[in-house]
């Protein structure tokens, strides 16, 4: 049965994979590594121009290494899981600095660079250097979990182990990074998440899920995901056409990136009974300005939390205190600093 699983798939990936990505069939590993990267957490048809903004930039992974965390922040922005991101410039500067620009050619050097999990360097292993490693990720989880009718949880350890052996047992080890595209390509245009081609599936016969009529149930995870939700107010303070901002630091979301100044409450503020005035001045002592527009309410999903809030727009009579820890930013340069989804969002509609 395995045996006849990774033929069918092998025949399938030669006569009806019609997938076109521009870094399949690639064997430069940096570029492999930055489309890995880019498209963690990232559906392909968003991550598509980013990966060609990125290698139109940065040519080589020295070229990477060499740019300032701002630029290479500001070409991230609106992926999101901006850890990703400074972890793509740490190990861009390890390999370039401390290698050479040489990037290691074993799975288990490559398993050591910060970012790269299990699932990447297995990927950058076969799909650069041919080595006998399967990758496994949502698409190959969702196919081997139907096809052999595997209801162990894909999160538990015990998941993990059992479709780790079942992963590498298939694969095809004279052509490990052809066998491994075509069952990520399979799982992502044929057996999909939602509506499935079971009908023209060319494995159906034997598809197990199919035969138990419970293909929409598999696979099976045990952590249902938990949201909470935040309320950020963010005050918009601007000063003879300037703007004060400060950059995130600190275990949160967004680190690194810039903002306003935030207020955040543990609850939804009310603006026809807050006194936002009263709230600024609680934030800075002895400010003076006036409050010239208050928006709506805005949203932004994260995977984990929902983000809600407004922007309050101040007019400031006088700069404030240099020890404020912020930053007074001319207009024309908050094109080139990175921001967040929702702050960006909010700017391209209500340009300041």
């Amino acid at each position: 049965m395995l045996k006849d699983f990774t033929n069918m798939l092998l025949e399938w990936n030669k006569t009806g994979n019609n997938r076109q990505m521009p870094w399949k069939g690639e064997k430069d590993p940096y570029r492999i590594w930055l489309s890995e990267i880019i498209l963690q957490q990232t559906r392909v048809e968003q991550g598509l121009a980013y990966y060609h903004r990125f290698i139109d930039s940065f040519p080589t992974i020295t070229d990477l290494a060499l740019a300032s965390d701002e630029t290479v922040f500001k070409l991230w922005e609106g992926l999101g899981y901006y850890s990703r991101c400074r972890n793509l410039l740490v190990t861009a500067r390890h390999v370039s600095f401390e290698r050479g620009g040489v990037f290691p050619d074993t799975y288990e050097e490559i398993i050591k660079l910060k970012g790269i999990g299990a699932y990447t360097a297995a990927a950058i292993a076969s799909f650069a250097f041919g080595h006998p490693f399967a990758v496994l990720d949502g698409n190959v989880f969702r196919v081997l979990s139907r096809y052999f009718g595997i209801n162990t949880p894909i999160d538990t350890t015990e998941g993990k182990k059992i479709y780790s052996l079942l992963a590498n047992g298939l694969l095809d080890f004279t052509a490990p990074g052809i066998y491994n595209q075509a069952i990520m390509d399979f799982g992502a245009v044929v057996c999909k998440p939602r509506l499935a081609l079971c009908g023209s599936c060319m494995l159906s016969d034997d598809c197990q899920a199919l035969k138990m009529n419970c293909v929409d149930q598999l696979p099976v995870k045990s952590k249902q995901l938990r949201r909470k939700t935040r309320y950020f107010y963010y005050f918009i303070l601007s000063y003879k056409n300037q703007f004060y901002i400060r950059q995130r630091t600190g275990a949160d979301i967004w680190k690194d990136l810039n903002e306003w100044v935030l207020l955040e409450k543990e609850h939804e503020l009310d603006p026809l009974t807050t006194d936002f005035n009263q709230l600024l001045a609680q934030l800075f002592s002895g400010v003076k300005g006036d409050i010239t527009g208050i928006s709506s309410a805005e949203t932004q999903q994260l995977t984990h939390q929902t983000i809600r809030g407004r922007f309050i727009h101040v007019s400031l009579k006088k700069p404030l205190l240099s020890n404020t820890g912020l930053k007074l930013v001319p207009r024309n340069a908050l094109k080139d600093l990175a921001f967040p989804k929702f702050i960006n969002a909010y700017i391209n509609a209500h340009p300041l």
